[in-house]
């Protein structure tokens, strides 16, 4: 019987949430580079605002994965 530690459990949250920011902000980063290279003639509004979306999203899951009871 294997006994988990609440700062084990606290880790793996962190690391997924780690892990999700990164995934979601290169995400809004490619996004918004294409969009700009296609669409926008090269500005560079298009890629901040993808990053910020991706990271913002992540945020939110990771707020709330860390206020969740699992």
């Amino acid at each position: 019987m294997a006994h988990t530690f609440a700062e084990d459990q606290y880790g793996k949250k962190v690391d997924h949430c780690l892990t999700d920011t990164i995934l979601k902000f290169g995400g809004g980063l490619a996004l918004g580079s294409i969009f700009s290279v296609l669409l926008f003639k090269r500005r560079t509004w298009p890629i901040i605002i993808g990053s910020g979306f991706g990271i913002g999203v992540a945020y939110n899951n990771c707020e709330r994965a860390m206020n969740s009871g699992k």
